[in-house]
């Protein structure tokens, strides 16, 4: 179970922009992440190389925690805004909920739940 301030420490890494660095910082090596229904990436290594692609893609991408994690034993969730902005300078907004089960202090799945129409 995780605690409160492992929670946060990751939250606010994630509002830092530190996106890579969350993940190879607190995901669980054989770590899996879903987005919606689609199959999972599975790994830390693979996990954190997506997170390049996708950076790599956009000109500015920011988080923003909607409201506080709620934790109940190994599981936690959390609503999220996150900003995307292309290279012309379009932003579009991305409203999401993540759900996450942890093993002690390391994430080790995370589920990703949001309207796919959101991104334009």
């Amino acid at each position: 179970m995780p605690g409160r301030e492992i929670v946060e420490a990751f939250a606010q890494r994630l509002e830092a922009g530190d996106f890579v660095e969350a993940i190879e910082h607190f995901y669980a090596p054989d770590a899996a992440t879903y987005e919606n229904n689609d199959a999972p990436v599975v790994g830390r290594d693979r996990l954190a190389a997506k997170e390049r692609g996708v950076l790599a893609a956009f000109r500015e991408v920011k988080a923003v925690r909607v409201g506080p994690s709620l934790i109940e034993g190994d599981h936690v969730a959390t609503r999220w805004s996150f900003s995307f902005t292309n290279a012309e300078g379009v932003t579009h907004t991305l409203d999401e909920i993540a759900w996450q089960t942890w093993r002690g202090d390391q994430l080790i799945e995370e589920r990703f739940y949001y309207d796919p129409k959101q991104l334009g």
